[in-house]
């Protein structure tokens, strides 16, 4: 079993590494990227997955995101992901422990909503999340919407309609002034 520890206790570098070598290097061109772009991962709620010799063998990475309404006012979320782990290790339940130590740190479900892109059937199933209450949610770039997932305990506490993109120090503002 992997050993988890603070994502901000791994060198970047390795961080970048990782991701590389579980997503490719073109990455950064996937709409996820630029949902939470201009953002810093959140670092009490990321970790890192050390295997027995204590190297990296996975990461997760949760980030501030909003869902801007109709309106123009921002709806803070989590989005959860990239949830990485080394292609030689995946199958060992290690991002399955990675998403387990995320989710339990950001406390319950509706403490605040957490979206992610991935697959419904895995991540409905272990960890709640589902894809009813975003068909008409939008992001900055191609995305399938079947794939865009959300994990809250209320979700009328959302918009039905609105873009997804980073929660910024300017999104905060605009928080600010819609109120």
């Amino acid at each position: 079993m992997p050993t988890l520890v603070p994502l901000d206790a791994v060198e970047p570098a390795l961080i970048e590494k990782l991701l590389d070598a579980a997503f490719g290097q073109e990455r950064h061109a996937k709409t996820a990227y630029r949902i939470r772009e201009q953002t810093d991962w959140l670092p009490g709620l990321s970790f890192a997955a050390l295997d027995d010799d204590d190297y990296l063998a996975g990461t997760i990475q949760l980030w501030p995101v909003a869902l801007t309404d109709k309106k123009g006012r921002p709806h803070p979320l989590v989005m959860v992901g990239p949830v990485a782990v080394l292609p030689a290790l995946q199958g060992e339940g290690i991002g399955k422990a990675l998403m387990l130590a995320a989710l339990e740190a950001l406390g319950e479900p509706a403490a605040l909503p957490q979206i992610m892109i991935g697959d419904p059937d895995y991540y409905g199933r272990f960890f709640g999340f589902t894809a009813d209450y975003t068909g008409d949610w939008h992001c900055p770039g191609p995305f399938e919407h079947e794939r865009l997932l959300l994990r809250t305990d209320n979700p009328a506490v959302l918009p039905n309609h609105g873009m997804l993109g980073p929660w910024t120090a300017e999104t905060a503002r605009a928080k600010q002034t819609s109120r």
